[in-house]
C-alpha cells in the first residue's frame, strides 16, 4: 500500500472568517499531528486550497487574508500544493495525475469541511479506484442552517462518517492512522 495524506482547505476562513469550524473538538490539532507523522514516516502530503471563481466572492476570495492557509499548516512540510475551485479536489486539478505519477493507491482524507469538500473528494477518489481512509477526528464541520433546514455540526459530522463507512471509505481515528504509517 502506498498512501498520500490529503489536507483539504485548512484555510483561515475556517478560523477567522465566515465559516468557523466547531466540531469535533481538537480538529486542528489532529490535522497538524497527522501532518507531522506523515513527514516523519515519509508519507507524501498534498495540501489543497480552495478559492471561489468569482473575484468578488465574500468567502475564499483568492489572495485575500481568509483564503490563506492556516499558518501552522503552511509551516509544515508538503509535497505539493493544489488549488481548486470546486468541492472535489480532483475536479479541474492535477491531483489524480500527481497521485498516479507517485504510485499512490490509498488516500487519507483530513481537513474541512467534512460534509462538503472532504466528502466529495473521498467519493471522487473511490470512483477513481483509490482506497480511502477518512480521518474522523482530523476532519471538521460547523452547524448549517438554510432553506432545507438545520443540522448541527455534530449531526453533519456523524451522518457523513456513517455514510462514508457504508461503502466508500474506511473511517478511522487519527491515532489508528498514525499507528498504520509507523
Amino acid at each position: 500500500m502506498s498512501r498520500a495524506l490529503l489536507v483539504i482547505d485548512v484555510q483561515r476562513e475556517y478560523f477567522d472568517g465566515a465559516l468557523p469550524v466547531t466540531h469535533p473538538a481538537g480538529h486542528l490539532e489532529c490535522i497538524l499531528d497527522v501532518m507531522d507523522r506523515a513527514a516523519d514516516a515519509k508519507v507524501p502530503t498534498v495540501v489543497i486550497r480552495h478559492h471561489q471563481a468569482d473575484p468578488e466572492s465574500p468567502i475564499f476570495r483568492k489572495d485575500s487574508e481568509m483564503w490563506q492557509l492556516h499558518d501552522e499548516v503552511n509551516a509544515r512540510p508538503r509535497d505539493v500544493l493544489i488549488d481548486k475551485q470546486l468541492p472535489g479536489s480532483f475536479t479541474g486539478t492535477n491531483l489524480d495525475q500527481w497521485l498516479k505519477e507517485n504510485g499512490i493507491d490509498t488516500v487519507s482524507i483530513a481537513g474541512y469541511m467534512t460534509h462538503m469538500c472532504c466528502d466529495t473528494t473521498a467519493r471522487q477518489a473511490f470512483h477513481r479506484g483509490y482506497k480511502v481512509e477518512f480521518l474522523r477526528d482530523a476532519t471538521g464541520t460547523l452547524t448549517v442552517e438554510n432553506d432545507a433546514g438545520k443540522a448541527t455540526a455534530e449531526e453533519l459530522q456523524q451522518s457523513i462518517l456513517v455514510a462514508q463507512q457504508m461503502f466508500i471509505s474506511e473511517v478511522i481515528s487519527s491515532d489508528v492512522w498514525k499507528q498504520r504509517v509507523g
